[in-house]
């Protein structure tokens, strides 16, 4: 059974999981307005991902007794300067999700709530990879330096992801 502290932490925690959601079908959007379907894309499944890692909270927090309480979730941004500065942000919500998830395994670890622990070590190694494809693509828009060439074969690129259904759904 949940602590309703930690309850409550993760019912925050679906909420930014949710909101991550949003922010990333804004972005989408915004890639497609920009006649950058390789990025809207990318961020569409992006979107579902986070879907999935709200759901999965989701399920947790109900099969441990608890109870799901939905917040209203927050407006995105709707607009970026470039696809640099969308992938930035991108990065930087990343970052930002990954320091919430190691307060959630800190909270786990103090209440010694290891059920709630060993769930998180899944949203931690997800977390490592969340920030690794958006730096990389920072990187990448950073060596392309707006050149029209590069930004189209990068979309190009950007458009083959393929939603990993084994990566977002506990086993």
């Amino acid at each position: 059974m949940l602590s309703k502290k930690m309850e409550k932490a993760l019912n925050d925690q679906i909420n930014a999981e949710y909101y991550s959601s949003y922010l990333y079908l804004s972005m989408s959007a915004w890639a497609y307005g920009q006649n950058l379907s390789g990025f809207g894309h990318w961020f569409e499944i992006q979107m579902q991902e986070e879907l999935s890692h709200a759901m999965k909270l989701f399920k947790y927090v109900n099969d441990r007794g608890g109870r799901v309480t939905l917040k209203a979730i927050a407006g995105p941004p709707v607009k970026w300067a470039s696809p640099l500065a969308v992938m930035g942000a991108t990065l930087k919500h990343e970052q930002k999700v990954t320091a919430m998830i190691n307060k959630l395994a800190e909270l786990a670890l103090a209440e010694k709530d290891f059920a709630t622990n060993a769930l998180l070590q899944w949203y931690i190694n997800e977390q490592v990879e969340e920030e690794a494809s958006a730096s990389e693509i920072v990187n990448k828009l950073k060596m392309i330096k707006g050149a029209g060439n590069g930004l189209l074969m990068l979309d190009r690129a950007l458009a083959q992801r393929q939603l990993n259904v084994g990566t977002t759904q506990q086993t």
